[in-house]
């Protein structure tokens, strides 16, 4: 099949460097004659596609000319907007696919490119769209042998860092960078004052982000998931809605707030009276359940986090824990923080790492002419093309996520640079 005009779209949370991916795809299309196609806010507008009610250019979509393009790689932000909606949600398993009901969101949206004479798909998001991406080229497979097929090439984009298949992701470092800032400027500020910030970042998953921003911004202390092991994790049984019941790992609070109070101890006897604390906010899946009644879920099933707080939480409760143990009072502020890094000005590794990237799906597409891939850079920044199937449970569709290795090199750094009594 010959691409004579190729769509761009971007779903999920914002990154930085997004503009650099989309320009220097759209950018390698155009020079060698292909019409590209800005889908504006991800799956929003595809996912409910009537064809009796044509999309609009301007409205639901634009083309990307050349003009639009000047000065556009190194701008913030994201060009063609992003969402979270998700045509794969009753999708779990392959067999799904040949339900009429459950993959008519993926139909609505294939009719919906193609009706745009969309020849190819470049999608760009996190896992979930990753997920996605897969989900509609399974889809596509199992069309008539004399329909459309579509190639869908994935980019994968994530501040979070914790993508299979990929050493780091486009906007990773410019949002450390962002959030360290940050640290080191709450680090002057608890210094002034002899206070702690208890400080939650990014990163439902894996740790990577907070880990990150803590080693470059100088905190005293970071935690997240893969750090829920030993005398920091515990289980608990929980009954769930059809009456059976489960055993869920949970964090043993007591002992993570008690390390949290060692390392201001041991700082104290330093004669350093302040600091700040960096946790992953993914840790608010491993509280116990009684914190996560109510709480609601997203379109790909996640817990709301940002509701939950858990930074001002545990701030509460390392207060009462350092009062007990210290037999002395000292302030502790909980504080959010992540959204403002996510369409942060991209540091120039980024905006290298982001270009590459999206020259990579111009490359799998035209000269490599493949489908189903999500598009690697490592070393001196060479592409590598990694195939759908090595990155997604065959039999679930879920994508496999990217941990920090407990005990590793970078891991262990962050403990190297902790306070010990």
């Amino acid at each position: 099949m010959t691409i004579k005009r190729v769509a761009i779209l971007f779903a999920g949370g914002p990154a930085p460097a997004a503009n650099a991916v989309i320009s220097s795809a759209a950018y390698a299309f155009l020079n060698a004659g292909v019409e590209v196609v800005g889908i504006k806010h991800g799956y929003s507008n595809l996912i409910d596609f009537d064809p009796t009610k044509p999309l609009e250019e301007g409205k639901q979509y634009f083309k990307i000319t050349q003009e639009r393009l000047e000065f556009a790689r190194t701008e913030p932000g994201i060009m063609i907007g992003t969402a979270r909606s998700n045509p794969g949600k009753s999708v779990s398993s392959p067999e799904h696919l040949a339900d009429p009901e459950k993959s008519a969101p993926l139909r609505r949206v294939y009719q919906a490119l193609r009706s745009l004479n969309v020849d190819a798909l470049i999608s760009i998001g996190g896992d979930d769209t990753l997920k996605t991406a897969n989900k509609l080229k399974m889809f596509q497979d199992k069309l008539p042998g004399d329909a459309v097929r579509m190639p869908v090439v994935h980019l994968p984009k994530t501040i979070d860092n914790d993508y299979s298949g990929i050493d780091f992701t486009f906007g990773y470092f410019s949002a450390a960078e962002t959030l360290a800032g940050e640290i080191r400027n709450l680090n002057r500020d608890a210094a002034a004052g002899q206070a702690y910030f208890l400080c939650e970042a990014m990163g439902r998953s894996a740790g990577w982000l907070a880990y990150g921003a803590a080693i470059a911004g100088d905190a005293c202390l970071v935690l997240s998931v893969e750090d829920i092991a030993g005398d920091l994790k515990c289980t608990e049984k929980v009954t769930q809605a059809d009456g059976s019941e489960k055993i869920r790992t949970v964090m043993n609070l007591e002992a993570v707030v008690d390390k949290m109070v060692s390392v201001m101890i041991a700082r104290e006897k330093m004669g350093r009276n302040y600091g700040v604390i960096v946790i992953a906010e993914g840790l608010a899946e491993y509280l116990p359940q009684s914190y996560l009644d109510g709480i609601p879920r997203d379109d790909h099933g996640h817990i709301a986090i940002s509701s939950i707080a858990i930074g001002k939480a545990m701030a509460s409760m390392l207060s009462t824990a350092y009062h007990k143990k210290a037999g002395k009072n000292r302030k502790i502020n909980g504080i959010q923080m992540g959204y403002e890094s996510r369409c942060c000005v991209p540091t120039a590794f980024d905006v290298m790492l982001g270009s590459q990237i999206g020259v990579g799906g111009y490359r799998a597409l035209m000269e490599q002419k493949l489908n189903g891939v999500m598009i690697s850079v490592g070393g001196q920044f060479n592409i590598s093309f990694v195939p759908f199937e090595t990155l997604v449970d065959p039999k679930t569709l879920v994508t496999k996520v990217r941990f920090i290795e407990p005990g590793c090199d970078f891991h262990q750094l962050a403990r190297y640079l902790e306070s010990k009594s």
